[in-house]
């Protein structure tokens, strides 16, 4: 081969290392992941407990709690639908923001419902949800102990859940401030971590509900009567605020409060063929005067406590067969929940704007065979989520009283 042919074959075979070299590079080395986009979301952040774990999987103090690492953007994507299932809590700070917990989890949404971020993975079922604001709030856990639930706590709007006591009893849970909290008769002023019971008056059916420290409220039930209990010395000493004849005996008390001298009790009588009879009476000046604000009596279970089945009464009649959820938003307005297991749209509700002198039946009806779950912000902006055994929960809201209603998220299936 000449000197000219050497060197053309030469120049030939370096051309194609160099090419070999320049394809390999930007296949494997261009900085690049190949099983990314560059443009990955980030997950959403979750209160996950690594360390200082107890059997449960929440952590048993602050001091032994830590938290996944937040995700560089401050907004958090939405968890997918399909990780929330049944709804068994709902809890609201405002319009926008509030939080939802099921069997499993807890999730915090802050445009109104639109879209949830789950925020805690656990085993257990939330029995009831509490907010005092948007960053304080706490959850109770029904964890199979017959003493109690277990009581979690955020202080962060849920972006790190601790355990932080218990509560001793499955009553209406409610704090008043950061530390000091009621639930039924019990009392704690160390944010759950002990407990004190109140005394009570003989004869209570139902549970006691105390607005705070000094004022209380509870139903003693006699021979054909009721009367309904006041205390103003933290159970100390009760007097009767309101007594009545009644032919249905009381087999179920709720009673919720907007203020000292407020209360609102709803009276559970008789069931039968699907049917519950139950009554709501109302006081704003701690039980001096009283408003009959429902009386619904039913052909299947009997009159409503406090009233006489034949005998006419102008007092108003919710819709449905039997009590939903009674939610107080303040001293004027209160929304009332209807059932009807017997209906194909079982969910219903009432509202009262003037301390249940008038009640208006609201035309809405929607599906569900579980539970009702109502908050409110004021008397125009309403959540409703109305629960399912094998269907979805689903979450309506409205802007405007509930007149209307947008149905606003809809939850995944129970498994």
């Amino acid at each position: 081969m000449s000197s000219i042919g050497k060197y053309r074959f030469l120049l030939v075979a370096s051309l194609l290392v160099l090419l070999l070299v320049g394809c390999s590079k930007s296949e494997s080395g261009n900085g690049m992941n190949s099983s990314t986009d560059g443009n990955t979301t980030s997950q959403a952040t979750t209160a996950t407990i690594p360390t200082g774990t107890s059997s449960s999987g929440i952590a048993p103090s602050p001091s032994a709690t830590q938290t996944a690492s937040s995700p560089a953007s401050e907004a958090p994507p939405a968890t997918d639908q399909a990780s929330l299932g049944k709804v068994t809590a709902l809890r609201l700070a405002d319009f926008q923001s509030g939080w939802a917990g099921g069997e499993g989890w807890i999730a915090r949404t802050d445009n109104g419902g639109k879209s949830w971020t789950k925020q805690l993975e656990h085993k257990y079922i939330v029995n009831q949800l509490f907010a005092l604001n948007r960053n304080e709030a706490w959850a109770a856990l029904d964890i199979g102990d017959s003493k109690g639930l277990q009581l979690l706590h955020t202080t962060n709007g849920g972006k790190k859940w601790i355990t932080d006591g218990s509560v001793p009893n499955h009553d209406f849970l409610h704090f008043v401030t950061s530390k000091e909290a009621f639930s039924g008769s019990a009392r704690t002023t160390d944010g759950g971590q002990t407990w004190t019971t109140l005394k009570v008056p003989d004869s209570i059916a139902g549970d006691a509900y105390f607005h705070d420290r000094n004022n209380g409220w509870a139903v003693t039930q006699g021979t054909n009567k009721f009367n309904i209990m006041r205390t103003t010395d933290g159970g100390k000493t009760w007097r009767s605020a309101m007594s009545r004849a009644t032919v249905s005996p009381v087999t179920g008390v709720v009673i919720r409060s907007a203020g000292n001298n407020d209360a609102w009790v709803e009276l559970i009588g008789d069931s039968g063929m699907s049917q519950t009879s139950y009554s709501l009476f109302h006081t704003a000046d701690g039980g001096r005067a009283w408003i009959p604000v429902l009386a619904n009596n039913q052909a299947g279970s009997g009159p409503a406590p406090g009233y006489e089945m034949d005998k006419p009464t102008k007092v108003p009649h919710n819709k449905g067969a039997g009590p939903g959820t009674l939610y107080v938003v303040n001293s004027q307005t209160a929304f009332m929940g209807g059932k009807c297991m017997a209906c194909d749209l079982p969910n219903t509700m009432g509202k009262t704007l003037d301390g249940g002198k008038t009640w208006v039946n609201l035309p809405a009806e929607f599906a569900g065979y579980g539970e009702q779950y109502i908050a409110a912000a004021d008397a125009k902006h309403i959540w409703w989520i109305n629960s399912d055994n094998t269907e979805s929960s689903i979450m309506y809201t409205s802007s405007d009283g509930g007149r209307n209603w947008n149905k606003t998220y809809t939850f995944a299936k129970p498994k």
